[in-house]
């Protein structure tokens, strides 16, 4: 993962010690004709409407560091909104554009340990994006590969993000978090 420069200089200052950091997850959705099965645009939240899965694909991007399959995920950035990251992060690190429809969750992530010994837990917004154009590539070496995949054949994935998968597919504009 790209360690972004403010982390850089509070790690000088902290060193390992855990950090609390603001984190997004983007869960990208692209709506297929079901005619042709070619990638289409429909109307801005058409995602709350998804009655076949068949006929949508989820963006996922494989891992550098541990090999696992995940939806786009980052750090926000200090005074960046949550869903604008969620829209940056997309686009640098699959080249996809995409515009935020919904939040679907709060949650506390970590601690993680990273191969360095760095620590940090995150409280991560998850949004739905819904796919505007661009075909995923791995842009900025976080990630291995990067691609759509039909929503009823992804790959295994951590429980959390099979949740998020899941509750973004569902159509429900209720955003959930542990209470």
């Amino acid at each position: 993962m790209t360690t972004p420069d403010f982390v850089l200089e509070l790690r000088k200052k902290i060193g390992h010690a855990e950090l609390w950091l603001p984190g997004t997850t983007a869960i990208v959705v692209r709506a297929l004709d079901p005619d042709s099965g070619e990638a289409t645009i429909p109307p801005h939240g058409w995602s709350r409407m998804i009655h076949d899965c068949t006929a949508v694909e989820v963006l996922c991007v494989k891992r550098a560091d541990t090999g696992a399959w995940t939806p786009v995920t980052g750090i926000v950035d200090p005074r960046e909104e949550p869903a604008i990251a969620a829209v940056r992060e997309t686009e640098e690190e699959a080249a996809v554009s995409a515009r935020v429809d919904r939040l679907i969750s709060v949650d506390v992530v970590g601690p993680i340990t990273y191969e360095n010994g760095d620590v940090s837990s995150y409280l991560d917004t998850a949004f739905v994006l819904e796919w505007n154009e661009g075909e995923p590539e791995p842009r900025d070496g976080e990630n291995t590969e990067a691609v759509f995949l039909r929503a009823n054949a992804l790959p295994k994935m951590n429980k959390r993000f099979q949740r998020l998968i899941a509750k973004a597919l569902s159509g429900s504009v209720i955003a959930d978090f542990e209470d």
